[in-house]
């Protein structure tokens, strides 16, 4: 594994909104990063996918084993939803997509640091941004990257011919996202809808949820997290299930990082896991503290030997922290990846590595592209 240093294309800017990417400069600098690049060995990408496609089936193994034992207050789920996730479950809810995030140095194997299955971002730089990147820059390299052609695959095993899209206003990552991922089900031959959260509404008479045109919403794509859904003026009408959400119900078990201890718990010593627990003591001093629901890196903190190395602020914890090891993390001229290998259709699809000089990734890392 090496990183290069590399000029940027000298138009980048307007070449990466033209694929989607409006969303690559913020006001401390770049997010969309092509000064530099990582070049990886075949066996780096193989190990990666092998990892993801790995940990993807014990996570599903680990679905199982928390409905089979009822599990639900390792997870702090909100009562209302047990119902509805065990039901999920037993259909077989279609998914689509989600991310794994990997610790890797190239010399250990992987390591799992974390799950975004719900509503995983950092798609379109991933599928689309750095691959017209590579084919301009580096034409006789290779990448990987099959998460386009995966993704309108996938959306032909829906079942649905109409898909509608919701995801907060005025956030331009998620916008786009949503767009991108329209695209995708638009190629797949379905025919995509946007409706806004605030205009899902619920049908009485029609026993249904409906959008802004009274229009029954038999599939929402929905880039809101299950624990926000639950919080809506709608949530009441959630456990009657006329619409089939993507993604769906289950993997609320699986986006909530209290799922890590667990699969420690099944698995343990799997190389692909970090030790990881629901309390500090088994990790003698040095660990990562994580809340179970939080998002793009807030309320982390690193503990070494006892003494806090680095914290990020943030408004989650209520819901209680998991304690995981110590991951081997790759620092490469003082740059610290973390590997995102996308899911999709539950098989390893591509790869998005995201860096910083911090020891936790957060909202304003960088995404450098990649080439093997």
């Amino acid at each position: 594994m090496q990183r290069h240093r590399i000029a940027p294309r000298s138009h980048w800017r307007r070449q990466v909104e033209e694929v989607g990417l409006t969303f690559h400069t913020h006001d401390a600098g770049p997010y969309w990063d092509e000064s530099a690049c990582y070049e990886l060995t075949s066996r780096e990408v193989d190990d990666l996918e092998a990892a993801g496609n790995a940990v993807h089936q014990l996570c599903l193994q680990a679905v199982a084993t928390i409905i089979e034992r009822k599990w639900w207050d390792r997870l702090a789920l909100p009562e209302a939803a047990l119902a509805v996730i065990q039901r999920s479950w037993e259909r077989k809810d279609f998914s689509l997509y989600g991310r794994f995030d990997f610790a890797f140095d190239g010399r250990t194997p992987p390591k799992l640091l974390e799950y975004n299955a719900d509503t995983p971002t950092a798609l379109v730089e991933a599928s689309v941004a750095q691959w017209f990147w590579l084919q301009e820059c580096f034409p006789n390299s290779d990448q990987f990257n099959s998460i386009h052609e995966r993704l309108v695959a996938a959306w032909k095993n829906l079942g649905e011919s109409r898909v509608h899209f919701s995801s907060v206003r005025d956030h331009p990552e998620d916008e786009q996202t949503l767009l991108y991922l329209q695209d995708t089900c638009q190629q797949a031959g379905l025919i995509p809808k946007t409706t806004a959260l605030p205009e899902v509404g619920w049908h009485d008479r029609r026993n249904c949820f409906v959008d802004q045109d009274d229009q029954k919403i038999a599939a929402l794509f929905k880039l809101y997290p299950w624990e926000w859904m639950w919080q809506e003026e709608f949530a009441q009408h959630l456990p009657r299930e006329a619409t089939r959400f993507i993604e769906p119900a289950w993997k609320m078990l699986l986006s909530n990082k209290g799922i890590l201890p667990i699969l420690w718990e099944l698995n343990p010593g799997h190389p692909n896991l970090l030790p990881c627990h629901d309390s500090p003591e088994p990790l003698a001093g040095s660990h990562v503290q994580k809340p179970r629901l939080s998002r793009e890196g807030s309320n982390v903190t690193i503990v070494v030997r006892g003494t806090v190395l680095e914290a990020t602020p943030g408004d989650y914890g209520d819901e209680g922290f998991i304690y995981q090891a110590l991951a081997p993390m790759a620092d490469l001229d003082g740059h610290r990846p973390v590997f995102g290998v996308w899911i999709v259709n539950h098989q390893a699809a591509g790869l998005g590595i995201r860096e910083d000089t911090r020891f936790i990734t957060g909202n304003l890392s960088r995404f450098v592209p990649h080439r093997f």
